[in-house]
Parts: C-alpha cells; structure tokens; sequence
C-alpha cells in the first residue's frame, strides 16, 4: 500500500491518548518512515483544531498542550484535496448512505484515489462498510 486516506478520528489519536492510539501510533510511523502517503480533504485541519479546542475547552486540557498538538499536527505533511474538489461526489455519498458529507469528503477522496479510508469511527464503518470495503476501522489496521 502506498497510499491511504486517513480523517481526523486517527489523527487526533496521535496526540491524545484514547483506545487505540497504539492503532493510529502505527500508522503515523509508517507515514514517518515513508512506508506511505496520507491523503486527506483539506476539512482535515478544521476538525483536528475543533477536536483539539472541544478537549481544551470542555475536558481540561491545559493550554500550552492544546497548543502543542495544533503546532505539531501542523508540521506533517498530508496531501491535502480541497473539500470543493470533492463536494459533489460526497454529497451524492451522503444522501444515497444517510451520512454527514463532513465524513463522505474522506469517503469520496478513497474512491477517487483507490485507496483505503482509515477511520477510527466504528459507527460509520458498520453502517457503510460492507458497501465500500475500502473503509478500514482503525482496530483492523495492519
């Protein structure tokens, strides 16, 4: 594999822990290491900063670490796709799978890009997963 699209469920992980963090740890090693390239709709920086700013602001998270996270995130170099380049297919997504266009933009970036989707959103893999088998749950990943 060379390639996969990853979303902001993964990303976060690897800066805060939560069940499987050791999951996602994996897989930003193997991006460090240049074992592949993540893809991802440029809305990744958004929800990242939201995430980041939800556990600041409503469970504590001291400033400076807040900071930190947002600082680092910052530094890793996803292939970014303009959420405008993908709006169409993954309102298509959203509307033919009962799911939020925020999570069909990564969906629709993996078709596009014939890749796996890594998500560490067990919900969606469950509701849609059987009908795009590109979806990986992040406890899958190897």
């Amino acid at each position: 594999m060379d390639k996969a699209v990853v979303d902001s469920s993964v990303a976060i992980k690897w800066f805060v822990v939560e069940p499987n963090s050791a999951e996602a740890r994996h897989i930003l090693n193997a991006y460090q290491t240049g074992t592949f390239t993540m893809l991802a709709p440029d809305l990744i920086n958004a929800e990242v900063g939201n995430i980041v700013w939800k556990k600041h602001t409503f469970q504590g998270m001291d400033a400076m670490d807040a900071q930190l996270i947002i600082d680092v995130f910052r530094t890793l170099t996803f292939v970014l796709t303009p959420t405008a380049d993908l709006l169409d297919d993954a309102y298509r997504l959203a509307v033919a799978h009962h799911r939020a266009v925020y999570d069909m933009l990564y969906l629709a970036l993996s078709i596009r890009e014939q890749c796996p989707f890594v998500t560490a959103d067990e919900k969606l893999v469950n509701a849609i997963g059987a009908t795009f088998p590109n979806i990986v749950w992040i406890a899958n990943w190897q």
